[in-house]
């Protein structure tokens, strides 16, 4: 082999070295035209506490006890098994807030002696997920066709380069209705309690729920039940929640 041969060799060696070295960070990712091996969540949140779901609808006393129980535990197996966060009790960088506000089951076949054959259950979950540390609200729901994109709130205009105004003189103050008091949102201190209102610290608003719903079918005649088709509720609707909680592309 010479020198001539051994140069085309190596050249595609050095190109692609060129190219994958600029792009491996110190934190051993690597970023390749527009592709990366980075998780898919924010890695500057380590930990998140996820208290008991809160049950607000009819099924809490019959025929289903301890709904809320099964889906916490179900979130806490997801989380875990799927993204780099570790689910602790205190001390933590977010919280994730589960409220379940509807539990459905419909039959959807019957058999020629009047009876159901197959079932629809339907578990319907609104999730807020917030930053402790800062109040901000990570859990954002899509945004509706048509809707209009939230700007930034403007400041009132003082004085322009076009101004009527000589040079240095200062605009005359305009008189206008009182401010209103303006809402903190709660402090990492008392995040702890669940009974107080999430403020969002941009908007000065109770933040707008994020809802997830989730579908299973059980069939009496093949042996399943109600209990099987719950617990396909929870393992999806998991799965969803834990997906919501993913980065923006």
């Amino acid at each position: 082999m010479n020198a001539r041969t051994i140069r085309r060799c190596l050249l595609p060696l050095l190109l692609a070295a060129a190219v994958l070295l600029p792009s491996c960070a110190w934190d051993g990712h690597v970023d390749v035209l527009g592709y990366t091996t980075r998780p898919n969540y924010d890695t500057s949140i380590r930990t998140v506490r996820v208290p008991i779901c809160k049950n607000r609808t009819f099924w809490t006393v019959t025929p289903v006890v301890g709904m809320e129980m099964d889906l916490t535990r179900a979130i806490i197996r997801q989380i875990e098994m799927i993204t780099p966060y570790k689910v602790v009790e205190c001390n933590a960088d977010t919280e994730l807030r589960v409220t379940i506000v509807n539990f459905a089951r419909t039959p959807l076949n019957y058999t020629q002696f009047n009876t159901v054959r197959e079932y629809e259950t339907a578990l319907t979950v609104e999730l807020i997920w917030f930053d402790k540390r800062t109040g901000r609200i990570l859990s954002q729901p899509p945004r509706r066709p048509g809707q209009p994109v939230e700007l930034d709130p403007r400041q009132p205009i003082l004085a322009t380069p076009d101004t009527i105004l000589p040079p240095g003189a200062k605009p005359l103050p305009v008189a206008g209705l009182p401010a209103l008091p303006r809402t903190e949102f709660i402090s990492p201190a008392q995040a702890e309690d669940e009974d107080l209102a999430i403020i969002d610290p941009l908007t000065r608003k109770p933040p707008v729920p994020v809802l997830v719903r989730s579908i299973a079918h059980y069939r009496p005649e093949l042996g399943e039940s109600l209990t099987s088709a719950e617990q396909k509720n929870y393992d999806r609707l998991a799965m969803q929640i834990v997906s919501a909680m993913e980065t923006p592309w």
